[in-house]
């Protein structure tokens, strides 16, 4: 349970809206470190209080059934921002329909009623709630077909309270594509470089910046890129200093550690 949870609890006994036995009751329930979900899943409900982003459901692999049963229950709890990710189309259709609601673009008005969902980025976001953002992280692509990823990465970093400044199509094919933007990257608190192909981008960002940079291989590419492998190898060999790689496709983890690093950045 997170300390504005039992602020509010306690602000509620002390209006005399609330009894002091049946907070009591609430934050018992509420205290509980885990949510049982059927028997298919087991919700880790201090993940927020000792990350800073609650539980995210990786959508690829379970039912939409099991998906709207996740949600229902961590929403039951007061969960905001429940992120999906590898959710498609068609399975955010049905969870929508699961949950009594409709999809609704990014862009849409948030309301408890409706999936936010980004086709891109394939996540879903459920009971979704203002988030204050801080510090910048720049996420740049090589190509239009590594944007599945690096939106990932951007959207995670986004739910995990960073600004973000997407660069994109900026591969080293064309160079001076990524140089015209020099001013931007050296802004940055860190910035995540995601390619397919060599993987050759990481490299060049790491060289011509100071602050910390995270590589994503993607597993776009011909044959011999070997469903990613090549660029994973590449990055994890690059002569640049201060580069860290995660793995082929993770656009997610890349968030998640961008915005954690961003986040220390801003506390100095």
């Amino acid at each position: 349970m997170e300390n504005q949870e039992i602020y509010r609890l306690l602000q509620q006994v002390y209006e005399g809206s609330r009894t002091p036995e049946q907070a009591m009751e609430d934050m018992d329930s509420c205290l509980s470190p885990e949510m049982r979900v059927g028997n298919y899943a087991d919700i880790d409900l201090h993940r927020a209080a000792r990350q800073g982003m609650p539980e995210v459901i990786y959508g690829e692999g379970k039912t939409a059934e099991q998906i709207a049963g996740i949600i229902q229950a961590m929403t039951g709890r007061g969960v905001k921002n429940i992120m999906t990710t590898r959710l498609s189309a068609e399975k955010a259709e049905e969870v929508a329909r699961m949950l009594g609601g409709t999809v609704s673009p990014f862009s849409a008005k948030m309301d408890s009623e409706t999936l936010l969902y980004d086709p891109t980025s394939r996540i879903g976001i459920a009971n979704a709630a203002d988030v204050e953002k801080i510090g910048k992280v720049v996420v740049v692509a090589a190509g239009t077909s590594d944007l599945p990823v690096a939106e990932e990465a951007a959207v995670t970093a986004e739910l995990n309270g960073s600004h973000v400044e997407r660069v994109y199509d900026v591969g080293v094919a064309g160079l001076h594509r990524l140089l015209h933007r020099l001013p931007v990257l050296e802004d940055a608190n860190v910035i995540i470089a995601v390619a397919g192909m060599e993987g050759a981008l990481v490299s060049v960002v790491g060289g011509l910046v100071a602050c910390p940079v995270i590589g994503v291989p993607t597993s776009v590419g011909y044959g011999a890129n070997f469903g990613g492998a090549a660029a994973l190898l590449s990055m994890l060999n690059s002569c640049a200093s201060g580069v860290s790689v995660v793995n082929i496709d993770n656009g997610f983890g890349a968030g998640v550690l961008a915005a954690r690093i961003n986040r220390q950045s801003c506390r100095k």
